[in-house]
């Protein structure tokens, strides 16, 4: 993996592969780079993909403080790596992460966004003391625990769904990510839609969702739509929060490559 240094101090490890414009792309909860690998080859025949572990997670250092500036940091510094600006393209909190960049300043050109998972009125949210009670459970070093809160407080999975999670290939990397669930979270803080700071937003952006997914995520999709000059909605195959390659891969090419 090629390393970049964060300003902070922080090293971003990140794979570049692919020929055509540049498009950085960041995962979301209990996600590192490798979330990306089925999806890169329906986009590198069209794009250069820079996919990133964001801080904490795989070959990316951390820091002792988190802070939404400092991840913010971190698109920047790979942005640069990819020649100053770039498209971008975030999954879940991921989202949320690159649409505070855009209208922090980042040099990003356009945004694809799969279903930031902001809260609208009459949708769940979590408990207060959610943030608290994740904290405490980290502290513990409980992580298979806190997974599990995030899971069904944060994504609102049903004990089923959470059984069915634990014995998936994938649970002893979200176990190992655990402590980045913090981070997550405080990126989508009160998870209230910005609407004023969104209509300042001058840049194209693409809201992709499932036809499968949510209520609440389905919602959150068509209100962040609204919410921007220049947003777009475009509903494609798939289940929850979550759309294959074979279909998301190609319409974020296709939006990236539009004059």
């Amino acid at each position: 993996m090629h390393k970049v240094v964060s300003r902070d101090g922080t090293t971003i490890a990140y794979v570049k592969e692919g020929e055509g414009p540049p498009l950085v792309l960041l995962g979301g909860g209990f996600r590192d780079h490798t979330v990306f690998t089925p999806i890169v080859p329906y986009l590198n025949p069209h794009v250069t993909t820079y996919c990133y572990d964001r801080r904490g997670r795989g070959e990316s250092g951390d820091a002792p403080t988190w802070a939404l500036e400092r991840e913010i940091e971190d698109l920047v510094a790979v942005i640069n790596e990819a020649g100053g600006e770039a498209a971008v393209f975030g999954g879940s909190s991921g989202a949320i992460l690159a649409l505070e960049a855009a209208m922090a300043g980042a040099p990003i050109t356009r945004l694809a966004l799969l279903e930031p998972p902001y809260r609208m009125p009459g949708h769940q949210k979590p408990p207060p003391d959610f943030a608290e009670n994740l904290d405490a459970l980290l502290r513990q070093d409980r992580r298979g625990d806190a997974a599990e809160l995030f899971l069904e407080q944060v994504a609102g999975l049903s004990a089923e769904a959470i059984a069915t999670w634990r014995t998936s290939p994938l649970w002893s990397s979200n176990e190992a990510l655990a402590h980045t669930l913090a981070y997550d979270t405080a990126i989508c803080g009160d998870g209230q839609l910005p609407v004023d700071r969104l209509a300042k937003l001058d840049i194209p952006v693409l809201i992709v969702a499932s036809d499968s997914t949510a209520d609440w995520l389905r919602a959150a999709a068509h209100a962040t739509t609204e919410a921007l000059p220049k947003g777009r909605l475009t509903t494609l195959p798939g289940v929850w929060h979550r759309v294959p390659p074979e279909h998301i891969g190609p319409a974020i090419a296709d939006f990236v490559l539009e004059d």
